[in-house]
């Protein structure tokens, strides 16, 4: 139950945030955002507010922000579909329902001869059945439509759809999520470092020395530095775990400068670990360094940096060696958050952190679908001097997202096997 709940805590706010960028960008640049969903599937819940419905969607595994004008809409008029119209005082439609499992008290029947939703704003039809008279309704700019699962959203006139913007708030929206995720990630750590009072140094100078432990007993104090394990300089944190891990209960040798500068050979054997035997201890943590307000957040973009790196670098090692074992999906992050739900809030924090510098740095790959593919059409566009035609923008777009529905399929198959097919 922790790891569902700690699961589904990291990738909601993630995905809350990065969504919630498209989303507050869109409304400044004019844009309407009809849908505002987290999750994916059927809907579980939706409240309407002004001109946007919002969504929690039965599978926590993505969101999305539907703006007007960005893709095939959820509902198609056509000649011959019976719909039922509610009106306002003034005879103007506010409301339009081709539902037929959705009953509106007050509403008027009408079978749809052509309309147009978009610029002329009307609906022409018979009306109560009666073929002998066609008449035509003007819609409001504002009406709402029911989709086919009961959903009710705002049409999409012209003027808000999401082409009519200018080019910069089109690109100002697509670059908001990612924006979002760095912002995300920054809080986070520097959150982190507030609670820490500090942070713990990747370096090979001692943390605390664990009372009993086979460092207490060989005489190493907290600031000695391990310069050497069996010959093999060492100079972070992690070469010094990496010289003692594999050599339970065999003899090694440790060149320590103390804190004087010092410098002594020690002979020490690692005892097996409580948690798992074949790796070995000695008994001390990481170096604590306290951190001044400024400092802390300063961590937090260094932080941040320093993830966007190690993600690049990533990148560059799957073009160079491609495996699927080097991707991870939702499945992978179900198994790190098992993880670290029992590591501690902060653990948790940290891991959010992380992902979120992930989930920015991965959609702004230039691939059609995602959002980094989006700024490449914005971007050809401003040097050409106009867009693509739509038709060409969506066929591309389409094959994007095909290509990364295969590629997710393939990576959430791959993880499945990894850690639940043995």
């Amino acid at each position: 139950m922790s790891t569902i709940v700690t699961f589904i805590f990291v990738f909601g706010i993630i995905v809350l945030v990065h969504e919630f960028g498209h989303f507050i960008f869109a409304k400044r640049g004019g844009i309407l955002v009809r849908e505002f969903a987290i999750g994916m599937g059927p809907k579980l819940f939706h409240h309407r507010k002004n001109e946007t419905t919002y969504t929690i969607r039965m599978l926590p595994i993505g969101g999305y922000v539907r703006m007007a004008g960005e893709g095939e809409e959820e509902v198609e008029l056509a000649p011959g579909m019976p719909v039922s119209l509610v009106l306002d005082e003034n005879g103007v439609v506010v409301k339009i329902n081709p539902n037929k499992k959705v009953q509106l008290p007050n509403s008027i029947p009408v079978e749809v001869i052509k309309h147009d939703l978009v610029d002329d704003l009307y609906i022409t039809g018979f009306e109560n059945g009666d073929d002998s008279l066609e008449k035509r309704f003007t819609v409001a700019h504002d009406a709402t439509i029911i989709e086919e699962d009961g959903l009710e959203t705002q049409i999409a006139p012209r003027d808000v759809q999401f082409q009519s913007a200018s080019l910069g708030r089109r690109m100002m929206t697509n670059f908001a999520g990612p924006m979002n995720n760095f912002i995300l990630s920054f809080i986070l750590f520097t959150i982190v470092a507030f609670m820490l009072g500090g942070i713990y140094q990747n370096s090979n100078t001692l943390g605390k020395i664990v009372e009993g432990s086979v460092a207490e007993k060989a005489g190493l104090v907290e600031g000695d530095k391990i310069v050497e394990i069996n010959g093999k300089k060492t100079s972070t944190f992690e070469e010094v775990s990496a010289g003692i891990m594999p050599n339970a209960n065999k003899e090694i040798t440790l060149l320590v400068k103390d804190t004087t500068g010092k410098e002594k050979e020690i002979t020490v054997t690692p005892e097996p670990a409580k948690d798992n035997p074949e790796q070995g201890v000695l008994g001390f943590g990481r170096e604590f360094k306290e951190l001044t307000i400024l400092e802390k957040f300063k961590y937090g973009i260094t932080e941040t940096f320093a993830n966007s790196l190690m993600i690049f670098k990533a990148l560059g090692n799957l073009v160079t060696d491609f495996s699927l074992n080097k991707l991870g999906g939702p499945v992978m992050i179900f198994k790190a958050s098992e993880a670290v739900s029992n590591s501690g809030f902060i653990a948790i924090l940290s891991f959010t952190a992380m992902l979120s510098v992930n989930l920015g740095i991965m959609n702004l790959i230039p691939i059609p679908g995602l959002d980094g593919g989006k700024l490449a059409l914005n971007i050809f566009e401003g040097v050409r001097g106009k867009p693509l035609s739509q038709e060409k923008e969506v066929m591309i777009t389409m094959i994007g997202v095909g290509i990364l529905l295969l590629l997710m399929i393939a990576v959430t198959w791959n993880d499945i096997q990894r850690f639940f097919i043995r």
